[in-house]
């Protein structure tokens, strides 16, 4: 249940407007291409495209309520899953609620119906959708605590349009794909700004945020953020809370209707997923193993060097743990080819719709996801553990840890990650060091403390803010776009609002405690896992080391300011440009890294589908 649309107007007959909705169906078709659905009046345009992963024959969309009369009260459009739903279910029994199914897309309806927008404080787990209704003539856009799933929306000469990307907002004709100086510098920064989007008139939904819409104009609204708390565990309890916590939550994500599967990586996130997910299966009586999946580099399978932050390929860890847990694993490997393919580099672009920093990481995400398709609807993954748990180096490094901005900038905040080759005057223009500061400022000042911590308990804090709602949601956009690119719905169990409540009130020496990163999750897991994976250094996703996709990325931009047609022209600086062209060594060069090169071909691909830049 994967992809929404909508349009509200209230001086527009919209029934009259049957070329919107037929746009609005063509929109999202990779997000829900089982089945795709419309509810019509004159106020009103909703259009749910459906991933059927639950209920296969219930759950159909819009869902509607109806009262006595049978006149239409509540239309949800809703996307994700709600893991407690049978809780949810029968708490709305009890309050005379009948339901006709077991979807949990009819549990939103009705907990809606009893609740109102409130409704949101009791749903665990992963979700985004719109409800019109009928008889206050109100929107009510709902987004789940962590943004797993997006939503955006923009205000209209008639009302409001929304959807799950803004792609789906471009076929309403309501706005358009235009892009000015505030929105190239949101594409363009390394940190997002919550609730920005780089299409002008365009916001998205916060996560955790209830948005209103009716004719007496927009509401906002938090109904959910981390409350700061007195941790009263000692160590031994933490530990096995957390893994308490970890059990119920990946029992809850591997239920679906359709074949599941984990990403593994060799690493400690994804392979304590995967060794519970498959006690979870096992024990349900299943047949079959996990399915994993991973991927490597085909050139660090003989050329691999160890860097700063990659001791080693993931590989051998990966082939250790499929081997320990007995899944059933399939490795793809990625070569030059497809790193360098100018298709699939444009289809990342349209999927993420902006600039992305490690474009080689994202083109190989979307291959291993489209990879999974193959085999699976549904996977789980890691992602999240890292910034609850601590995992980075920018949470150990004295140096990160004192930086004066986002800490997975440190010693490098200076570096014009993406916009190394913009225009000089634009830059400046832009400010893109005055946008980092402003984000850094506005993003400590909400930081929620108990007061009571100590100096470096309250930077702990900051860190593990900062990570979980400005850094991961990098990770989840990535994670999410690139997913349903390829039609498959990705579960994050470390991102569930009970378990990171607990963990963010965790002193800093627990989550620490044997002196190395995460080890109070490896301590909560350490009976499922070979020892030399719990022992590993964390070690972020590759990035290519191949020369040759870098020789490639040259040649891409050299083809790319060779047409002087090109609108990417107007945007980059000659001389850097010139300067980065004739430098075979592909050094650093005034600030100009391997992303800045990667975002100037992927600004040609956005321009290409129908972006306009204006300044």
């Amino acid at each position: 249940m994967c992809g929404i649309v909508g349009l509200i107007s209230f001086t527009d007959d919209l029934t009259r407007r049957p070329e919107l909705l037929t746009a609005m169906r063509g929109a999202l078709a990779l997000r829900g291409p089982d089945a795709v659905g419309e509810w019509v009046s004159a106020r009103a345009l909703l259009v749910p495209r459906r991933l059927a992963v639950v209920d296969l024959e219930g759950g159909r969309q819009p869902m509607v309520a109806t009262d006595a009369t049978g006149a239409d009260t509540v239309v949800l459009s809703y996307t994700g899953e709600v893991f407690n739903a049978d809780g949810v279910r029968a708490e709305l029994r009890r309050r005379g609620h009948e339901f006709r199914e077991r979807s949990d897309t009819e549990v939103v309806l009705r907990a809606y119906e009893e609740w109102g927008p409130s409704c949101a404080e009791r749903l665990r787990g992963m979700f985004a959708f719109a409800v019109w209704d009928v008889r206050r003539e109100e929107l009510v856009l709902i987004r789940d605590r962590f943004g797993i799933y997006p939503l955006y929306y923009a205000d209209t000469a008639a009302g409001l349009a929304f959807g799950s990307e803004p792609k789906a907002l471009f076929t309403t004709g309501a706005i358009e794909p235009v892009v000015d100086g505030a929105g190239l510098l949101e594409a363009l920064s390394f940190t997002p700004t919550p609730g920005h989007a780089p299409f002008r008139g365009m916001r998205e939904v916060i996560p955790g945020e209830v948005v209103r819409f009716g004719r007496d104009g927009l509401r906002r609204h938090r109904y959910w953020n981390f409350t700061p708390t007195r941790h009263r565990d000692d160590l031994a309890a933490t530990e096995h809370r957390v893994r308490e916590l970890l059990e119920d939550i990946v029992r809850q994500q591997v239920a679906a209707d359709v074949p599941i599967s984990s990403m593994l990586s060799g690493g400690l996130d994804s392979s304590a997923v995967c060794a519970l997910a498959g006690r979870v299966l096992a024990g349900s009586g299943r047949a079959e193993p996990l399915k994993t999946f991973s991927m490597e580099f085909s050139y660090h399978l003989d050329h691999f060097r160890p860097d700063e932050v990659h001791d080693s390929p993931d590989s051998p860890y990966v082939a250790k743990v499929a081997a320990h847990l007995g899944t059933e694993h399939r490795e793809l490997l990625i070569d030059r080819g497809h790193l360098s393919d100018r298709d699939g580099q444009a289809e990342v672009v349209r999927a993420m719709e902006r600039p992305v920093a490690g474009l080689d990481m994202y083109v190989s995400l979307y291959r291993l996801s489209q990879e999974v398709r193959r085999f699976s609807t549904v996977t789980l993954t890691g992602d999240g553990s890292d910034e609850l748990f601590g995992g980075y180096m920018w949470f150990h490094d004295p140096y990160y840890v004192r930086a004066k901005t986002f800490p997975w900038l440190g010693a490098s905040h200076q570096m014009e990650f993406l916009s190394g080759l913009l225009r000089r005057d634009l830059h400046r223009r832009l400010d893109f060091p005055g946008h980092e500061r402003e984000s850094y400022r506005a993003a400590l000042a909400e930081v929620p403390l108990t007061g009571d911590e100590t100096p470096h308990e309250r930077r702990m804090r900051e860190i593990t803010y900062l990570n979980m709602t400005r850094y991961l949601r990098v990770i989840l956009d990535r994670k999410d776009r690139l997913g349903m690119a390829a039609s498959v719905e990705g579960r994050v169990p470390f991102c569930d609002h009970v378990l990171a409540e607990y963990v963010y009130n965790v002193p800093w020496e627990m989550k620490v405690a044997d002196g190395r990163e995460k080890s109070l999750l490896r301590a909560a897991v350490r009976d499922l896992l070979p020892e030399d994976v719990l022992a590993r250094r964390k070690s972020p996703f590759p990035t290519a080391q191949d020369p040759a996709y870098r020789t490639a990325l040259r040649e891409q931009l050299r083809a790319v300011v060779a047409d002087p047609a090109n609108p990417v022209n107007e945007l980059l600086e000659p001389e850097r440009v010139k300067s980065v062209l004739e430098d075979p060594s592909y050094g650093l060069r005034a600030g100009v890294t391997r992303m800045s090169i990667e975002a100037a071909v992927q600004l040609h691909h956005w321009l290409a589908s129908g972006v306009t830049v204006s300044l």
